[in-house]
């Protein structure tokens, strides 16, 4: 197998904030210990409860922040201890497409302005050269070259998506970090926007990290999936196998919660009590210990590490015992 894209190793990051006037301060444990791989041309979705971790990752990923601890390898090079300018020509290669269309395009810049600015500052273009490839890059996603003159406001919120996406893909990055692109949108535009991602990854070979709620869109763009609970990986693998028999219990909790037209493709449904705990405070042991029907007291205990089991990568001290009678 080719040497991989982009791989993580132990990535880990922490916040310490402060807990008030004569109370000190605290640390979230935000992401801890998360290790993985992509491939060129490769969707890995990552996928988990809102403060599991996903948007903090994307951040590491795109180079915003850096890591508390490990590390993040993009093409053979350590990202964290590179050189200012090595870590500049690295984060050319790394673009991202924000959850919110509203929020994430300038509403005082033109789009020609928004989408001409990254080759403005990383291109040797010229004027004349940065308004072509703008305007080319607009008909790509859908649009007219003459809506480069219009501002934000003036666009519907997928029209705004399309317009983000080629300001991320305008530089022709490796690696698409795409945070809940979808999520903002009305139902009938979300399929628009997920097969303009397909596309464009097929023609341009791009890898993409996609971060989503949404399963059945997981299922369409993934090849990987990534679960993460409380800042952790409980299971990754292959699209497929995960889909047909999830082994972590949280992975078939989720499972089991999305929702399916057909009778024959529901799943049982698996009740999981109580709240994601706190990432002030993680509990010892398996941090989902205290919502798992499967749980004992080794669990309560002791860390999982994540192992293989069946083709898959799973952290769970149980999943010979139970997995056999999981679903098929």
């Amino acid at each position: 197998m080719a040497e991989p894209l982009l791989r993580a190793d132990a990535l880990t990051r922490h916040y310490r904030v402060s807990r008030g006037l004569l109370r000190g301060h605290a640390t979230v444990y935000s992401l801890s210990e998360v290790s993985f791989s992509l491939q060129a041309g490769q969707t890995l979705a990552v996928v988990g409860e809102s403060g599991c971790g996903k948007s903090t990752l994307a951040r590491q990923l795109t180079m915003i922040e850096r890591p508390s601890a490990g590390a993040l390898w993009l093409d053979g090079v350590d990202v964290a201890t590179a050189e200012s300018a090595a870590q500049a020509a690295l984060r050319r290669q790394v673009q991202m497409v924000f959850q919110n269309p509203y929020a994430s395009l300038n509403p005082r810049q033109t789009v020609f302005a928004t989408l001409e600015e990254p080759l403005r500052i990383n291109t040797a273009l010229g004027p004349t050269e940065r308004r072509e490839r703008s305007a080319d890059w607009l008909a790509r996603v859908g649009l007219h070259p003459e809506h480069g003159r219009r501002y934000p406001h003036m666009f519907s919120g997928g029209q705004r998506q399309r317009i983000a996406i080629a300001r991320a893909m305008i530089l022709q990055p490796r690696i698409v970090v795409a945070d809940e692109p979808v999520s903002a949108l009305d139902v009938s535009i979300q399929a628009q926007i997920l097969n303009l991602f397909m596309d464009l990854q097929a023609e341009f070979g791009m890898a993409c990290v996609f971060i989503s709620h949404n399963l059945g869109v997981v299922e369409h763009m993934a090849d990987r999936v990534m679960v993460m609970y409380l800042g952790r990986i409980v299971e990754i693998g292959d699209k497929r196998r995960l889909f047909a028999r999830p082994l972590h219990p949280y992975t078939q909790a989720l499972m089991s919660a999305t929702p399916a037209i057909r009778a024959a493709d529901r799943r049982p449904a698996i009740a999981i009590h109580g709240e994601l705990p706190s990432a002030l405070a993680p509990p010892s042991g398996c941090a989902f210990h205290h919502r798992c029907p499967q749980a004992s007291n080794r669990c309560a205990a002791e860390l999982p590490l994540l192992r293989e089991f069946n083709g898959q990568q799973v952290a769970c001290h149980r999943v010979e015992e139970w997995a056999p009678q999981s679903w098929a």
